[in-house]
């Protein structure tokens, strides 16, 4: 079968097994899957067991799928994602984005952890993406058009829609919660970048850098989906941190920044579709 056919099946299947229908999704990046344990009257079902899915081998990643409420609304939750340097193809690694906006769901919040390189930043700050570079070495909609998923040339000018952007604004400001605003350049890893790559997206406009969210933000605007991002700063990129890049830290950062995050994604939730 290709690949709208698979991504239809395991739609099918989600929806057989899950009694509602999701209004929103959430992709939450490495460290950050605590918050699908907020959720009540969860449906959790293992990335295995969905036809097709990618399960992701990566710590820091549950591969699982969690539906519930939450803030008021009935969400479902990606606990982790499969990444291109994992030797996942393109499509794979979009491959769950396909389905949710096969699903019928318009709103994605798209997460992740990610390296400063604005000289601002500090590990544990968050920052609402509003655009980004794509370094990652491909583009996802490479090859023949489906036109059941979208349009030949998607037009990227609002990627991380306005809208959405707005309400991220909203929810930290009532929280009175310190939010950044920058551009996330996406890299394939699964190298940490030189200090030379580092000054040169610096010179590119990129104020954080990571190895996710991009291919997924491509094809969500591809189905037509509403796209919201936040990244937690984890760490100080290359060449400005004065040790070595582990990804421990990573994951030591974002348990540290656990709470900020998840309360803010509840506002973002709640506020969803406020004027």
């Amino acid at each position: 079968m290709g690949l709208y056919e698979n991504a239809h099946e395991a739609m099918s299947w989600l929806t057989s097994k899950v009694p509602s229908q999701p209004e929103v999704a959430l992709i939450l990046g490495s460290g950050l899957g605590a918050l699908a344990d907020e959720l009540t009257d969860r449906v959790v079902l293992d990335y295995k067991d969905i036809p097709h899915f990618p399960v992701s081998g990566v710590e820091g990643h549950a591969g699982k799928l969690v539906c519930g409420n939450l803030a008021g609304r009935y969400v479902v939750v990606m606990q982790g994602r499969v990444h291109y340097y994992e030797g996942w193809t393109p499509e794979e690694v979009t491959f769950p984005v396909r389905v949710l906006g096969l699903w019928g769901i318009r709103n994605i919040l798209i997460t992740n952890a990610a390296g400063g390189i604005n000289p601002d930043f500090m590990p544990g700050d968050l920052m609402m993406i509003h655009d980004h570079i794509n370094l990652m070495g491909y583009n996802p909609l490479r090859g023949e058009n489906d036109e059941r998923f979208g349009t030949r040339f998607p037009d990227m000018s609002d990627a991380y829609h306005h809208e959405m952007r707005a309400l991220i604004v909203r929810a930290a400001r009532e929280l009175n919660l310190p939010l950044k605003t920058g551009v996330y350049i996406g890299v394939p890893g699964p190298s940490y970048e030189s200090p030379a790559e580092i000054r040169a997206f610096a010179t590119m406009g990129a104020d954080a850098v990571g190895m996710s969210t991009v291919p997924e933000t491509i094809v969500a605007n591809h189905m037509g989906m509403r796209v919201a991002g936040i990244s937690c700063i984890s760490n100080l990129a290359a060449g400005i941190s004065k040790h070595k890049l582990d990804h421990e830290e990573v994951k030591a950062t974002a348990d540290l920044v656990r709470e900020t995050f998840s309360s803010l994604v509840r506002k973002f939730v709640e506020l969803l579709d406020t004027p």
